[in-house]
């Protein structure tokens, strides 16, 4: 048998520390709790932020 199973798992870890950057970024700028709240949530769904951006700037 042919062990033709490949895991990469560099997504998770781009991912993951997307996250954290993301976090520390979105929580250090919050001027109050539930801004620091929104800011994590934010954090959770950046690459929808990153991938938005990106078309906005590659249409004109």
């Amino acid at each position: 048998m042919s062990k033709g199973i490949n895991n990469n798992a560099s997504g998770g870890a781009v991912y993951g520390l997307g996250l954290i950057g993301a976090a520390v970024y979105y929580i250090s700028n919050a001027t109050g709790f539930w801004m620091g709240v929104l800011g994590f949530l934010k954090a959770i769904v950046w690459p929808a932020f990153l991938v938005f951006q990106a078309f906005r700037h590659f249409a004109g």
